[in-house]
């Protein structure tokens, strides 16, 4: 699935980090200029994009390890030790996902 124009790279960019999908024992790599969500509907895992801006909260993916930046703003506090908008969040280290 592609992206539209409007939801294209982040950005100026920013570090490449990995995913691992605990259920099915892959690793994804997300690019510096790629949004996790792109990557992870690529490999096939089923996620609703949703307004792909961070504001809905529909592709809201649990993780289970790993050092999140969140950007969205729909997640509150608690939602977020346990979930990610992958449409515009990233993370620091590699993330695994409940997934």
């Amino acid at each position: 699935m592609s992206l539209g124009a409007s939801e294209g790279p982040l950005p100026g960019g920013s570090e490449p980090f990995e995913i691992y999908l605990a259920w099915s024992e892959r690793t994804l790599v997300v690019g510096p200029e790629e949004r996790a969500l792109e990557v992870l509907l690529r490999a096939g895992v089923p996620i609703e994009p949703g307004c792909q801006t961070g504001g809905c909260g529909d592709c809201a993916t649990a993780y289970l390890e790993g050092d999140v930046v969140h950007k969205d703003g729909c997640l509150n506090g608690d939602d977020r030790k346990r979930y990610f908008c992958p449409c515009v969040s990233r993370a620091r280290t590699r993330i695994v996902l409940a997934v």
